[in-house]
Parts: C-alpha cells; structure tokens; sequence
C-alpha cells in the first residue's frame, strides 16, 4: 500500500483518482509547518504540495520513503529540487492545466482594454450614465502581436482568429511550417512591437526577457495600440509603460501580473485611467485548480507502480555505473548549449550531439536532455527546462534530435561536438573534460580554442585587418571592462577572421553597439555561462 500526503488545499475531485485507487492511502493534511512536516513525512511514499508548502531539504531527507513529490500546478520554486535529486525522488508538476484558464484571462482583459469595462462600469455604478467617454475599438481587423508561442500563446492566437485579428508573432523555437498552419505570420520582435494593435507577451522572465519591452521600444510603436501581461512581472518596464501611456503613445493597458508582487499601494498602475489591474488570476478558475490536481495526481500514480511518466522536473533515472562515466560531460553538454543557443539566430530546426574517444563505447543518450537544457533555457528560462523534460520541450518544437558517434578525432581524448542548425544558419561548437582541468572549451566552428565555460565571452567575427585588436581593447577599457583572456583565430591573412575575449563583466547595450559601429566587424555576440 503506497501512502501519499496532501498538505496543501488540493482540488478533491483533483485527487479522486488516487483516492480510488486500491493500492494507495491518502491523508490529507494542511497548514503544517516544517517542523510538524518533518514529524510525520518518514512512512510516506508520497508528497502533494501546492505553493504554501516549503519543501527543504530537511523536510526531503527526513522523507526516507519519498519517492515522488508532486506539485499542483507549474512552479516548483517551493521545492529543493537539488535535495530531491540526491535522494533520488522524483519532482513533477503540472504544466498544461493553467493552459486554457490563462488564455482566456488574456482574451478577458483584451476584451475589457478595448471596450473599458472596468472604468465604465465603475461610473455607472457610481451614479454617472457617460455613454461618450467610453468609445471603444473592435478586435476584427486587428493586427495582433503575441511574443511567445508557447501552449498559452498559440492557444490565444488561436482564439484571436476566430475574432478576425491577424496575428503575427515571435517564438525563437516554432517552426515557420507549424505558424502558418495555426494562421501566424511569424516575424521579428521588433516588427511585432512596430505593427501591432494589441500585443500580449507569453515568454517567460529571463535575462534576456527582462524589460524586453520599454522606453526604445515604446518609441517606435503604432500610436494608440493596447498591450496586454498576464505572463510575468517585469518583462515591461512598468515605468516606460506608464510613460508612453501618458504620452499616448500606448491607449490602454491590462495587466495580471507586476514586476514586484504584491505592488506597493502608491504604485502608479493602481491609480491610472488607462490601466487595468488583476491580481495575478490567470491560473485562478475552478477548472485550473482541478486539472493540475488531476495531472499530479496521474503522475504520481504512475511513479509509484514504475509506469511511464511525464513533467519530471529533475534527475531522470541512469545506472550508476553509466552516471559515473559521464558525470564529468554533464555540466559540460549543458554550456555547450547555452553557448550556442547566444551564438546562433533563427528557430531551432535540428541538435546534433556527437561524442568521441571513450565516450563512442558508452549510451551518450543521457547526455542530450543536458544540452537541451542548455539550448532551450537561454529562451525559456531555467525554471521552465530541466535534463527530464529538456526531449519533451523539443519535440513539442519540432526540433531533431540526432546522436552520433565518431571513431576519429584531432584528440586522444573524449570531445563532444555539439551542432545547431536553426531555419537560416548552422553553427557548432567542441569541448572535452579532463579529470585535470576541467570542463573547457576546444573549438569554436573551426577555429581551436582553450576555454572555460563560465563568465562572460565576446565572440566577434571581423575582417582580418591590422588595428582591430587594438580598437577592441581600447573601446573596452574605455567602458572599464577589463579582458581576461584573448584568443584569435583566421583562415588566411586578410581573409575572415574571430576574436574570442573572456571579460570580467557583462558588456552594456553601449558597448555591443559601438563594437558593431567598427565597420570591419561583422557580427558580435556575448555569451553568458552564469
């Protein structure tokens, strides 16, 4: 008889099929602190959590029967994901049941924006009948722009035809074929941003998406458009926000989510006439709560009769021995990935992974879900991709896998060659890990190099030109970011050539774009490994 836990409120009609099943008790059990949790945990086989429940890692050691730890709903924040992994208990959550529910908390607040319900029912409840300030827009004919194509993205564009918008979108992993089946223009962010009528952002929060969307932005937007968040705080800069409202530049905003949670009660969206405000309810419908409920609930069940399971969110199971062999190349396949995921433009189309050496006799297949995570990560966020769910985010993409073996190397060593081809270009990258150095860096497309992976890297590819070297430490040190190290490389004397700097910092917009301004470099990319 398995026992699992609830300790926090949890859908019942969500649980019924754990409640039913013969070979499992459930106790329900809420409000316990870590203390009352760690007292009772140890029979338990086991643990259901929502986000009130702080899963330590005393709380995961104390669990010596654990073998699942099922959180309702999509965060796992709450949860010790490394102490589960190292007790070998397996982390699921539930990220398809908040699908539709946020959907349609967009639709709504699209539907509220353009039509200002919120305020003209505010009046006319007040006593005022004012039918002429209320002028509202019709969605048909609307140009709609949705930044991110996930679950949640596609499934508003798709509610967005049926209004007659036309939508045109930016997701760095959908391929083009599948858009124009669901009826999407994809296109850049920056034709998104300067064509649409209403825009709605679906990414999730990342370094890069970070106020993705702020003053430059807002510059160059259609007058009068309305924008929409129901994705997560801080993507927008909410003070650009406020002022290309006032300028009026924007009409209307609608926002679910804030960059600081709960805002402050001075926050200038809770008192301006052109904002709409919910307090984070996209997920909140009666049908949400039940369906994360029934999706953990399903998986968990799954886990404890050794069945087929999907949403893990940590260690996927591999044999000990294999695990030892491979555990020097699992950080290194994963900045791998990331390297090349800042390197490269265009939607993800293929991932090759090839190993050589001693790696070509062993199953290198535990080591793809790491560079997917690395790959997928830099777009998606590293909460939202781990080394289980990395092959299942791919394939939801369309995105070839491929795993090949070579018996010939320029080493004696193990290297792995990882390649990405994407819709318009196809880069790749090499690195080996010695038990002596550690995980480097040892090619660059065709050029050699000797790097760690960790820090701050300028790529630049220039023309082999006399001078360039120093214009590039000059404007550098002149932006006090000191260079580490210095590599460079070129096919032939005056021919194409790249110019590889560890840097000490992050290098600012300003900096970026006066390297671009030197007319004999033709690309530059900055690649974080933090």
């Amino acid at each position: 008889m398995f026992k699992v836990l609830v300790s926090d409120p949890i859908s019942d009609f969500g649980l019924q099929r754990l409640m039913r099943a013969a070979d499992v008790e459930v106790n329900k059990i809420t409000g316990l602190g870590e203390e009352e949790l760690i007292s009772i945990i140890r029979p338990y086989d086991a643990l259901l959590v929502r986000s009130q429940t702080k899963v330590t890692r005393r709380i995961v050691e104390a669990g010596v029967q654990l073998k699942v730890i099922g959180r309702a709903g999509v965060g796992v924040d709450n949860i010790d994901l490394d102490a589960a992994t190292s007790r070998g208990i397996v982390v699921v959550n539930a990220p398809d049941g908040n699908t539709v529910t946020t959907c349609e908390h967009t639709f709504a607040m699209m539907m509220a924006l353009a039509r200002h319900i919120p305020q003209a029912y505010a009046q006319t409840v007040a006593g005022q009948w004012d039918r002429k300030s209320f002028l509202g827009v019709e969605l048909r004919h609307k140009i709609l722009g949705v930044l991110g194509l996930g679950r949640i993205g596609i499934e508003v564009a798709k509610r967005a035809a049926a209004f007659g918008m036309t939508v045109i979108g930016y997701d760095p992993f959908l391929p083009e074929e599948k858009a124009n089946k669901l009826g999407i223009k994809l296109t850049t962010v920056d034709e998104v941003i300067r064509t649409a009528d209403f825009m709605t952002v679906h990414t999730p929060l990342t370094n890069e998406t970070h106020h993705m969307i702020a003053g430059p932005q807002f510059d160059v937007m259609k007058r009068g458009m309305r924008i929409v968040n129901c994705a997560r705080g801080g993507i927008i800069d909410e003070a650009a926000l406020v002022r290309a409202l006032d300028e009026g530049i924007v009409a209307g905003a609608a926002f679910d989510v804030f960059e600081h949670e709960p805002p402050a009660p001075d926050h200038p969206f809770l008192r301006h006439p052109k904002i709409i405000v919910t307090p984070h309810l996209g997920a909140s419908t009666l049908e949400a709560q039940e369906n994360v409920a029934v999706d953990v609930s399903e998986q968990v069940i799954h886990i404890l009769r050794h069945e087929p399971f999907k949403n893990a969110v940590n260690m996927p199971a591999v044999p000990t021995d294999l695990r030892n062999k491979l555990q020097p190349y699992f950080t290194l396949c994963e900045q791998l990935g990331k390297a090349l995921a800042q390197m490269t433009d265009g939607a993800v189309r293929e991932v090759t992974v090839e190993c050589s050496g001693e790696l070509a006799d062993l199953d290198i297949s535990p080591l793809t879900p790491y560079v997917i995570k690395g790959i997928l990560s830099h777009q998606l966020g590293a909460e939202q991709v781990n080394v289980v769910n990395a092959i299942h985010l791919a394939k939801f993409r369309d995105i070839h896998l491929v795993e090949r073996k070579s018996l010939l190397t320029q080493s004696s060593s193990s290297e792995i060659t990882i390649r990405l081809k994407t819709a318009i270009e196809e880069r790749w990258v090499t690195g080996s890990a010695l038990p002596s150095v550690g995980e480097r860096l040892v090619r660059i497309g065709p050029y050699p190099v000797e790097l760690s992976p960790d820090g701050f890297v300028l790529l630049i590819s220039q023309k082999d030109r006399p001078g360039i070297i120093g214009r590039v430490g000059t404007l550098l040190g002149d932006s006090g970011i000191n260079i580490a190290t210095m590599q460079v490389g070129r096919n032939e004397a005056g021919g194409s050539a790249v110019m590889i700097l560890k840097i000490d910092k992050k290098a600012s917009n300003n900096v970026m774009e006066s390297l671009y301004a030197i007319p004999e470099i033709k690309r530059v990319r900055e690649i974080s490994f933090d």
